[in-house]
């Protein structure tokens, strides 16, 4: 998996805002739910979800279901270097990321790891 993230693959993957701040969102998270991303990114589903299966396609992301739920971590097999690299940039720019952490943050009814993800807001 790592032998094909060359600087290059990497910042093709990340060319796109959207993706930049999802891959900020979970490296900062740990882990996201689509709807938490949906929320703090304040974009439709399909589209966050479009943007997940590239992070995903590139290696960059991992995934796992939990019933209907997929929840999206930093691939476990990514470089070290990818690793510094989005960590001095979320250090850097957190002026640059605060209105989506802000939305995630204050979402309501953030999914639990051990329940069912995002009940209120599709209530």
């Amino acid at each position: 998996m790592a032998d094909h993230l060359t600087p290059t693959t990497v910042f093709k993957c990340l060319a796109d805002d959207n993706r930049v701040r999802m891959m900020l969102l979970i490296a900062r998270e740990g882990e996201l739910c689509v709807c938490e991303l949906t929320c703090a990114l304040n974009e439709s589903q399909p589209k966050v979800s479009r943007h997940l299966a590239q992070l995903r396609t590139c290696g960059l992301l991992s995934d796992r279901r939990q019933g209907q739920w997929v929840y999206y971590r930093l691939h476990p097999n990514l470089p070290d270097w990818v690793y510094q690299v989005l960590s001095v940039v979320l250090d850097t720019n957190k002026h640059w990321l605060s209105p989506d952490a802000k939305r995630l943050d204050e979402m309501a009814g953030r999914p639990e790891r051990a329940t069912t993800c995002c009940e209120s807001t599709l209530a």
